[in-house]
């Protein structure tokens, strides 16, 4: 059901990307390069979230601002570079959420077809809204972000645990989990 995902990184994707950070870390102006890779995915990840095109474009600058500033500080772990973004971008939306008192979730009926069609459930247009509402309405802060990326992004469970800094094993089984949980809610 999970298509591969486009974001995830070959090695020669990991070495390219090591060697720009290697260079930013040097000589911050050669910070651009990794800037102009990654804008547009944590962009479309801040909005997403919060659903508000200028929000999304502050959070986004205050990722890469943050990110520049801390880029010495930056190590190789074997991980696409732009997991070590996706923290801070997280961060970042958390900070609206906290200024808004409120948080979006932005949720298209695929990625709920989805989630019934991996819950095994055959009623699906009878469920639907009920997902939604609890996606919506319900599910804590760190259930929402698998969801999210699971079913709505289409992440792997090995992406997933790279991104959240879990195991990929540790991705599934929580994914699952809420997937159990929400199926005893909507029955």
């Amino acid at each position: 059901m999970i298509e591969t995902s486009k974001y995830h990184a070959t090695q020669n994707d990991l070495v390219a990307e090591q060697a720009m950070v290697e260079a930013s870390q040097k000589e911050p102006s050669k910070f651009a390069g990794l800037y102009d890779a990654y804008y547009e995915q944590i962009f479309r990840y801040i909005y997403q979230r919060v659903d508000d095109k200028e929000q999304a474009f502050d959070a986004t600058q205050q990722v890469f601002i943050k990110a520049l500033e801390s880029i010495h500080k930056y190590e190789f772990r074997g991980v696409p570079f732009a997991s070590w973004l996706y923290r801070i971008a997280s961060s970042e939306v958390n900070n609206v959420y906290r200024a808004q008192k409120q948080r979006t979730v932005n949720i298209d009926s695929l990625g709920v077809y989805g989630m019934i069609e991996e819950m095994e459930e055959t009623k699906i247009d009878h469920y639907h809204d009920k997902i939604v509402d609890i996606i919506g309405n319900e599910l804590p802060e760190d259930e929402l972000k698998l969801i999210e990326m699971r079913f709505f992004e289409k992440r792997s469970f090995k992406e997933i645990g790279l991104l959240l800094e879990i195991t990929e094993n540790n991705a599934k089984v929580k994914t699952y989990r809420i997937l159990e949980k929400l199926k005893k809610i909507i029955k």
